[in-house]
């Protein structure tokens, strides 16, 4: 060896020892004293501390100082991380390509978004023909100065006349739908308020959508919980207060419901679900004969998922007695189900919905996570597959009946988004659209392995490195899982992981139970008293990476999101010493209390209830909050959450972060980043994204003892 290549790899050493001595030098995290109360409850004989219940009203002076001092002391931690402007400038480096939706047809227009880079919100265009000049129709970045205000709903009328649109302010789930008319982009005086989880549908000159009572004005609207939704019919030019109720049920003051007016207009389409994991009953209504609200689906018997309408005749995609889910023909006039017809029976493959276009029924699948696509004729027979760039995600293939021709956007781990113009009737694909992302894709590969859990169930995992990675068990890994509400992890590109692989790191996704990788039946095997089997999945594939030499305990991050980060905080009580970095993302900590904010209720059929003795049986073992040990070391953490999140509601992390930070005597830092004018992620502005991610890997890197190159 040459002297001077000698004296490199010297000063490299010396530069990693320094570095990794600082961090083991650095005096301890002065943690914001967290006062207590003495607020025990009493579960079924069973005694329950809560003293950070303080911390729920998030409007107190208290609560308010709290949350200040939390910011600072993890604002001056990552701040102190000498190589976390350069992360965030490789970020922001990655972030900026074009990014495109796929083309919608409206008329003889096609409506898709596009993002030039960094703009902080997707931009909505129509354009004459695939050949036309794109026109700006509705710009998210003027709706704000700060870009707190983002574009949730685009609907257009029968006529393409006119434009409802909803917007979100911070990121809540709140919704305020707007209309303009769309050849002069006059925006009207329309102004509907106090709409969560609906869209706008549309029927002659005005359209249906789902919304709440207006809450008291002292009330906090961001942690109230919502109940008795109703049906309405807004006319267009008209104040809210003049809308026209068209359905509630007062006798079932937790039921959310979803309106849908078919093409023809003929008929509303209602689904009503109890919960978000709860199967749904059906409602029709003629809307040419001004009928009565009538049931289709009389009894909770399974999901039905309302395709489109043929001959006075619904098309359902259902999973009852079909986990793998099914396409069924249902005559509202003889909804009993001796008088169902079966148009695609169930298949091996997990169906993951169908489109109607061009007399024809596409019928996305699931098999092993990644998607494949097959053809049928309007009766059910197969006439072809649609054949796809490679295993990944597709996602798309919607359009009206009419209409020859749908598009799709195609990604995987290591594919950016390349979006496709399918001709239905010839059954083929060009490429359309692709995005160029500043890296090369044939740098790096993906693996899908299955291991098995500890109940020797069979689990897809997916693997992404670069090539030629070395199996020395050294690798800087992140594992994400969910697990959870009929949500799959799906391989499609992720531009956030490519610093990690940049840096010789790992990023693995585990298709864990509770999910809808293979039908009802995965879900149903990872929810109530059956969700520990979602954390012995997760534990599972993280001792495989560290097995097989992918990485060690030392050397591996766990994050996840929602129900993710209930998984993170769960696992993380459970084999603590399995991780060296835990990122539980907008969690819902306290199952014991989380039915009692914003829409928690709903996630009851999920996981079930405190109130119930049998279900709290099982719901305070793994509750991530109530398991948190003294005399425990526990890997770094950096619990994330926002002040608008109205989803899972911030107390959560605020009482689980007061709860870590008590109890946890170690040198490992634990901290909660506090984001503002953010709610549950959907929304969220470019330039804080990209922020998050940074924060996300610096923390990471940092406390794995490494120092990313860029």
């Amino acid at each position: 060896m040459k002297k001077n290549a000698k004296m490199t790899v010297f000063c490299l050493v010396v530069g990693l020892f320094l570095f990794a001595s600082t961090q083991a030098q650095e005096p301890p995290i002065k943690y914001p004293v967290t006062k207590k109360a003495d607020q025990v409850d009493d579960y079924f004989g069973t005694k329950v501390a809560d003293p950070y219940r303080w911390l729920e009203d998030m409007n107190s002076p208290e609560t308010r100082q709290w949350i200040n001092d939390q910011v600072e002391v993890t604002g001056k931690y990552l701040s102190s991380i000498e190589f976390r402007p350069q992360l965030k400038a490789r970020f922001t480096e990655l972030w900026n390509y074009e990014k495109y939706s796929d083309p919608s047809k409206e008329g003889e227009y096609y409506i898709f978004s596009k993002n030039d880079g960094l703009q902080e919100h997707d931009v909505v265009y129509m354009q004459k023909g695939l050949e036309g000049k794109p026109e700006v129709l509705l710009d998210p970045n003027t709706f704000s100065a700060d870009s707190s205000i983002s574009l949730t709903e685009v609907s257009f009328s029968k006529d393409q006349d006119y434009l409802a649109y909803g917007i979100s302010r911070g990121g809540s789930d709140w919704q305020e739908f707007q209309v303009m008319k769309v050849k002069t982009r006059e925006k009207m005086s329309d102004h509907i308020q106090w709409v969560k989880f609906s869209s706008p549908s549309w029927y002659r000159d005005g359209f249906f959508y789902s919304r709440y009572d207006e809450p008291p004005k002292d009330a906090d609207k961001l942690k109230i919980k919502v109940q008795d939704q109703e049906i309405y019919y807004h006319k267009i030019g008209t104040p809210q207060a003049e809308d026209k109720l068209i359905f509630q049920d007062p006798g079932n003051p937790q039921r959310i419901y979803s309106g849908s007016t078919t093409v023809d207009e003929k008929y509303l389409l209602i689904a009503a679900f109890e919960g978000a994991s709860d199967y749904n009953l059906v409602y029709y209504k003629n809307l040419e004969k001004d009928s009565p609200v009538t049931l289709v689906i009389d009894k909770p018997i399974g999901h039905f998922i309302f395709v489109d309408e043929t001959g006075g005749k619904f098309l359902f995609v259902t999973d009852y007695e079909a986990p793998n889910y099914k396409l069924v023909l249902i005559d509202p006039q003889k909804p009993q189900k001796e008088y169902w017809e079966t148009i695609i029976p169930e298949s091996s493959d997990k169906m993951d919905y169908v489109s109607y276009v061009a007399g024809r029924l596409i019928a996305p699948y699931l098999k092993d996570a990644n998607t494949k696509v097959s053809v049928f004729d309007v009766k059910g027979k197969k006439l072809y597959d649609v054949q796809l760039p490679g295993l990944g995600t597709a996602r798309g293939f919607y359009g009206k009946r009419k209409d020859n021709e749908v598009f799709y956007t195609f990604s995987s781990f290591t594919s950016p988004p390349a979006i496709y113009r399918y001709n239905i009737k010839e059954n083929r694909s060009e490429l359309f659209r692709k995005a160029n992302v500043k890296f090369n894709p044939e740098a790096y590969e993906t693996w899908q392995v299955f291991y098995e859990s500890k109940d020797k169930t069979r689990v897809p995992l997916f693997i992404v490195h670069k090539k030629g990675l070395q199996m020395n068990g050294q690798n800087p890994t992140m594992l994400y899982g969910y697990g959870g509400f009929n949500a799959a992890i799906r391989p499609g590109f992720r531009i956030t992981i490519i610093p990690l692989l940049d840096n010789g790191g790992v990023y693995a996704a585990a298709c864990l139970r509770g999910g809808d990788e293979y039908g009802e039946k995965w879900h149903r095997a990872g929810m109530l008293e059956k969700k520990q089997n979602v954390f012995d999945d997760f534990i599972a594939a993280a001792e495989y990476l560290v097995r097989t030499g992918y990485t060690n305990p030392q050397k591996l991050a766990i994050m996840g999101s929602s129900n993710g980060g209930l998984l993170v905080g769960a696992v993380m009580n459970q084999r603590p010493d399995l991780f060296k970095v835990a990122i539980p993302d907008v969690g819902v900590m306290d199952m014991l209390r989380f039915h009692k904010f914003t829409i928690g209720w709903a996630w009851v059929g999920e996981y079930g209830s405190s109130d119930n003795p049998e279900q709290f049986k099982f719901l305070y073992p793994y509750s991530p909050l109530h398991n948190i040990k003294a005399g425990v070391e526990y890997p770094a953490t950096l619990v994330n959450t926002a002040d608008h999140d109205d989803r899972v509601f911030p107390a959560h992390s605020f009482k689980y972060i007061a709860t870590l930070q008590e109890k946890y005597q170690g040198k490992n830092p634990v901290l909660i980043r506090i984001e503002t004018q953010v709610g549950h992620g959907a929304g969220t502005a470019t330039s804080k994204a990209i922020q998050l991610y940074t924060d996300f890997y610096s923390f990471m890197f940092y406390n794995m003892n490494i120092k990313p190159k860029f």
